[in-house]
């Protein structure tokens, strides 16, 4: 699993329009200035944003960017797959087919340890919602204590 540039920081870009408290969203401009962006950069990315549903344009000259529906509806996986390429794509044949697991060679065993960590961590993206990430910091650790147990256990 790879994460890219790209996926961070239009994650960071739509926790900051979540965590935003104006009816009007924030701008490119602001969006710019709070992650030290260029406004080239950020238009690219609440573009994909825009595109994917996660995030809608408010009209006029104070317009900016609000979340499109609740952010307790929206899965990180889904995002960080509408802002790069799905993250178990290196686990897929030509044909976009998940791979199977093997055990006759040694290639195909370790194949197989990378595969289980990937499907760990799409579960746990799965199941975290851009609320979970934008919740106070006393619940957000309740909610981490809470996925990490499950996926300890």
């Amino acid at each position: 699993m790879k994460i890219t540039a790209q996926e961070e920081y239009g994650l960071r870009i739509l926790i900051r329009i979540a965590s935003c408290k104006s009816g009007e969203g924030m701008s490119i401009p602001q969006l710019s200035e709070t992650e030290q962006l260029s406004q080239h950069y950020i238009a690219k990315l609440t573009r994909l944003l825009r595109m994917a549903n996660f995030i809608r344009s408010t009209p006029g000259n104070k317009g900016g960017y609000v979340l499109a529906r609740p952010a307790s509806e929206i899965i990180i996986k889904n995002v960080l797959e509408a802002l790069g390429t799905p993250l178990d794509k290196e686990f897929t044949d030509e044909t976009g087919a998940v791979m199977r697991f093997c055990t006759n060679s040694v290639d195909c065993s370790s194949r197989s340890l990378w595969q289980m960590i990937q499907m760990t961590v799409n579960n746990l993206l799965e199941r975290i919602t851009l609320q979970d990430l934008v919740t106070e910091n006393a619940n957000r650790d309740t909610i981490f204590d809470k996925l990490s147990k499950e996926f300890l256990v």
